[in-house]
């Protein structure tokens, strides 16, 4: 039996962030240039009209939009071909198989997620899915209760990641990791966090300390269960990035490779969670993630203070 494509609503804006545009195309496989070059985000259009070949996603369709601004959803609406505005964004709730939150701004993610999560719909959100001890707290107690919430960064699908993951026994015990990248700890930072752990199997953080007291320049200092440690470097005012892991046996430099790509695991991914049901990413890895963030927050906002990660409950 053939299957019914399913019907995705997608939620937006925030400042900076150009999800809606990029994953409504990369879902739906077609864009309009005219409409997409005026985005505001000059390497959307860029990365899609080279990437033209892999656009769409079998049995997805982007059908439903809304941003707080009706010009804002209709421009995004032309631009990646999606049929219909809604006024409210409770107003795709039994229109849509699913929602794909995308909006980086996580203090706005409990809220606009309880609609759709009270209703039993599926959700995936974009990253950081909490910056707070109460709103990650919120999400575990919805998951434990059976929703399907599902967030993560686009790093964890990167082809960096994916290609090098098998190279991590040929380093012997591994003593140290390092991820360096552009921007800032409350929406960033997550994607070089989240880039490491994955690549690493996800081991546990037991405690974070913010060691830089600099405007613009956060330094994360990571104690692991297993012993290693780890560094995250989030600079304002950098010029690319890297992540490089530490053995005994040898060292490894990751590059994680083009957005484009990584976008597109990660939504085919939430995509086959919401058709089957059930995320295939543990949500205690997703919890591993944003408590560490969550306590890296906390220790900047504490003078540096090293916060046990456990402390946060999961």
């Amino acid at each position: 039996m053939e299957l019914k494509p399913l019907k995705l609503g997608v939620i937006g804006l925030s400042e900076g962030n150009g999800h809606p545009y990029s994953w409504s195309a990369i879902v739906n496989g077609d864009f309009s240039m005219g409409h997409m070059k005026d985005c505001g985000f000059p390497v959307i259009p860029a990365y899609l009209d080279a990437n033209r070949e892999t656009l769409g996603v079998d049995y997805a369709e982007v059908t439903h939009i809304w941003t707080q601004d009706r010009a804002v959803s209709e421009h995004v609406a032309a631009a990646a071909g999606i049929p219909t505005i809604v006024e409210k964004m409770e107003d795709m709730i039994g229109s849509v198989d699913a929602v794909l939150l995308a909006r980086d701004d996580p203090e706005n993610h409990v809220a606009m997620a309880k609609p759709f999560v009270d209703a039993g719909v599926p959700i995936f959100i974009d990253k950081p899915l909490a910056f707070s001890r109460d709103d990650l707290e919120w999400f575990a107690t919805k998951i434990g209760e059976g929703k399907f919430i599902m967030s993560s960064s686009a790093l964890r699908y990167s082809p960096g990641v994916q290609a090098n993951r098998e190279r991590i026994p040929e380093l012997g015990a591994l003593q140290l990791a390092v991820a360096v990248g552009p921007k800032d700890l409350r929406k960033y930072a997550v994607h070089y966090l989240e880039g490491m752990l994955a690549l690493l199997d996800d081991p546990v953080v037991a405690a974070v300390k913010h060691v830089s007291g600099a405007s613009g320049k956060d330094v994360l200092h990571l104690e692991f269960d297993n012993g290693m440690l780890g560094v995250i470097g989030v600079f304002k005012n950098i010029a690319g990035g890297e992540l490089n892991i530490y053995g005994a046996g040898g060292t490894l430099s990751v590059m994680h490779g083009g957005a484009y790509t990584s976008f597109r695991n990660h939504l085919v991914e939430a995509i086959h969670c919401f058709r089957t049901g059930k995320s295939r990413l543990p949500f205690e890895k997703t919890w591993n993630v944003i408590a560490t963030l969550c306590a890296a927050r906390e220790s900047l906002e504490n003078g540096g203070a090293r916060i046990e990660v456990g402390s946060y409950s999961g």
